[in-house]
């Protein structure tokens, strides 16, 4: 990754030996304003401002230590305070951008506390979209070994505002987005929790970060937090008689938050505001607020774009398991080349060289394969501690003949690792299940976390597992693979370290619509809460809404069209994409699934067109290292014309745009595979009117054309 140092400017020291006086840092352009200040029994505080409007009211900051009389709430006064500026242009290895700018102005708060003599620091980065703060702790006399029994920090509100939140909850995310005022959490909160295989609520104002808010006056606030490293997820409490929002972090199995050792330091805190929507969709303040990348070498972490045996599972047209024959299963032991195949099974040798065989005909990349492995009979909900090796096959399923096929075709295959949550199952057999990779050619895995963790009564989201899932990245950089954690903590913005960390899934993804359907507007809630820390393997590309087609006993329903499954290409930002629905869907449609083929992953400009949470989104990117550009547009419930012009492409230069489009007639429940596919030719003076149905979209692939190509097209 190449640095650009543009400035560092230098560093000024003040000391102070009793209360300071508020102290104002603004953003590099002026607009964001943060006051800090001590009240009178010494809590720090702080406060935000947006152009002038306030975005958070005073607020307390601080930490309830564990059996500690004095904690560090109060009772502090300033001793010193830094102010300096930054500024850097980083490449990241994939993303939205081939450059990002980082840059903020920063105070940095050295706080004494009077009875114990303990030192703390409060860090504020105010960048031009936002705040971002973190606690640290020194090395020093007084403070060595402590417990967090619960961190205090405040983001204060300014009034009742509309937000898009989900419940909070220890164990998952995969909840659709409830919109609702603050004040009526409380009343919804019952309704929102829906099942899930693990999940473990804890308060009835209680939600989840990325939290998406919009003011009456037309500001949007995100609230969610950055680089999380040995430390636990942060939730949010609201005290919705004051508006107050209260961190609220995820404990252990004994009830403890986090435990710390000075020198040390917690996440970042993150506040992104602006009276553009566009603009939250825009911020790369989370990535900024994370160190550099910490792998010399990145040249083998490349964006993918794959095929799997997957969604016939997820519908229940196949299964996992290979078996019926047996109650339980231990590994060595079972006699699995006996026993009586279920004929249901997905992941044979025959059905997954039919995947090989399509996309090596369609161009992709890979292809994924869930269920391959012995232990699927019994994997779940049995508290099994010796769940799968991860490297042994089921009897139909011939490990080396796929390989040496897929390689063949030029196709890569990816690697499943499901570890039903016994994490220290995982760990016991990763070296070996990595080099296992290695030695058959996989380079990416898929890594699950279904059901409730092992150790019993730890959490998804605790301390312990935080730092689970951060030793699998960077063990597998170890072993140079890339890494699709599923059911895994929310993003932080933590592969901007280790870039390596290429998908997540963390929120309620595409599966879901096989298990009952997500609202239409989902997709346009996702990219202001959910992706705002990382890219999400959201497994687009589903072309058959109706799940009973696939399986008679499921009458799910894909609430999308047709032309929003293709424009989730675009507007879910992931470098790892996969066509999700079965091959014989894409056959079907030809038409539409060049799009699929032919839609850029790694990008080298993106163009926010419009924004507005819950309604709509439209995005227009650049492939890297090409002239091409592909647009996206999903839309919500509400059926609207979208209006948007073409000036991002070179002046000058002609393009031919293939637009696919919902039909006049279609809709996601009643007529959702009604499309239309349209050829025009549009340069920087175009501009676009195109409809988008009730939970639809459209999708454009932009081409630079010579002037023979434009011939008989019709001009935009």
């Amino acid at each position: 990754m190449k640095m650009k140092n543009l400035l560092v400017a230098s560093c000024l020291w003040l000391s102070f030996t009793a209360v300071a006086v508020a102290q104002k840092v603004a953003s590099p352009n002026g607009e964001v304003q943060m006051q800090f200040e001590l009240l009178e029994d010494g809590t720090p505080a702080y406060s935000l401002f947006y152009k002038g409007q306030p975005v958070i009211e005073t607020s307390k900051l601080g930490l309830i230590l564990k059996n500690d009389e004095h904690n560090l709430i109060n009772s502090f006064e300033v001793i010193e305070r830094e102010e300096s500026d930054f500024e850097e242009t980083w490449e990241p290895v994939w993303g939205e951008e081939s450059e990002i700018l980082n840059k903020y102005n920063e105070l940095a708060v050295v706080l004494n506390q009077k009875p114990t003599d303990r030192q703390m620091i409060i860090r504020f980065r105010v960048f031009n979209d936002g705040l971002g703060f973190r606690y640290e702790f020194p090395q020093q006399q007084n403070l060595g070994h402590f417990i967090i029994e619960e961190e205090r920090t405040q983001f204060a509100m300014t009034g009742d505002h509309t937000a898009f939140w989900i419940p909070g909850d220890y164990d998952t995310q995969e909840y659709d987005y409830i919109e609702s005022r603050l004040s009526e959490i409380r009343g919804k909160m019952e309704g929102s929790i829906t099942d899930n295989l693990s999940q473990t609520s804890f308060s009835d104002t209680g939600v989840q970060t990325s939290l998406l808010m919009k003011t009456d006056e037309g500001l949007y606030i995100n609230l969610h937090e950055a680089a999380l490293v040995d430390y636990s997820a942060m939730h949010l409490e609201l005290d919705d008689e004051n508006m107050v929002f209260e961190s609220w972090l995820t404990p252990d199995v004994t009830g403890n938050k986090v435990y710390m050792i000075a020198p040390g330091k917690t996440p970042w805190r993150t506040i992104i505001v602006s009276d553009d929507a566009r603009d939250i969709l825009a911020s790369r303040m989370t990535y900024n607020l994370n160190e550099p990348v910490a792998i010399d070498d990145t040249s083998w972490i490349k964006p993918m774009k794959y095929v799997g045996v997957w969604w016939e599972m997820i519908t229940g047209k196949s299964s996992w398991h290979y078996t019926n024959d047996f109650a339980a299963v231990k590994l060595g032991e079972t006699d699995f080349e006996n026993a009586t195949p279920n004929d249901t099974h997905g992941a044979t040798t025959e059905n997954v060289k039919r995947y090989i065989d399509f996309a090596a005909k369609h161009g992709f990349d890979g292809v994924l394969v869930e269920g391959w492995n012995i232990g699927w009979e019994d994997w779940f909900g049995n508290s099994k501690d010796y769940v799968f090796d991860f490297m042994t096959p089921y009897p139909d399923f011939d490990l080396k003949e796929i390989r040496d096929y897929a390689k063949s075709k030029g196709v890569e295959m990816v690697m499943h690792h499901e570890t039903s949550s016994s994490v220290r199952n995982y760990e016991r057999h990763m070296d070996s299940a990595y080099q296992f990779m290695k030695d058959h050619g996989y380079n990416a895995v898929k890594s699950g976390y279904v059901g409730d963790i092992l150790p019993r009564g730890e959490n998804h989201y605790s301390q312990w597992l935080v730092n689970h899932y951060q030793y699998a990245i960077e063990k597998a950089a170890d072993y140079e693979i890339m890494v699709n954690a599923h059911e895994a903590v929310r993003p932080t913005g933590v592969a901007r370290t280790w870039p390596n960390l290429i998908a997540n899934e963390s929120a309620r993804g595409t599966e879901y619509q096989a298990f009952g359907g997500s609202k239409p507007n989902h997709v346009t809630v996702l990219p202001f809460t959910r992706l705002i820390g990382g890219p999400m393997d959201y497994t687009p590309g589903i072309f058959e809404m109706d799940i009973s087609k696939a399986n008679p006993e499921n009458d799910s329903w894909v609430n999308s069209t047709l032309a929003n499954q293709l424009a989730l290409y675009v507007t879910m930002y992931s470098p790892l994409q996969m066509a999700a629905d079965f091959p014989e869907n894409y056959e079907r449609f030809p038409d539409a699934f060049q799009f699929i083929k032919d839609v850029g992953m790694d990008w080298e400009e993106s163009v926010y067109l419009e924004a507005e949470p819950g309604d709509y989104i439209t995005i227009a990117r650049k492939e890297k290292g090409t002239e091409k550009w592909f647009v996206g547009n999903v839309n919500g419930e509400t059926p609207r014309t979208s209006k948007i012009s073409f000036d991002f492409l070179e002046p000058g230069q002609k393009y031919i745009a293939t637009i696919y489009s919902d039909a006049k007639d279609a809709h996601y429940k009643k007529n959702p595979q009604a499309y239309n596919i349209r050829k025009v030719v549009v340069t920087s003076k175009s501009d676009l009117k195109q409809w988008s149905a009730s939970g639809g979209g459209y999708a454009i692939s932009i081409v630079p054309a010579e002037k023979k190509e434009t011939k008989g097209l019709k001009k935009l």
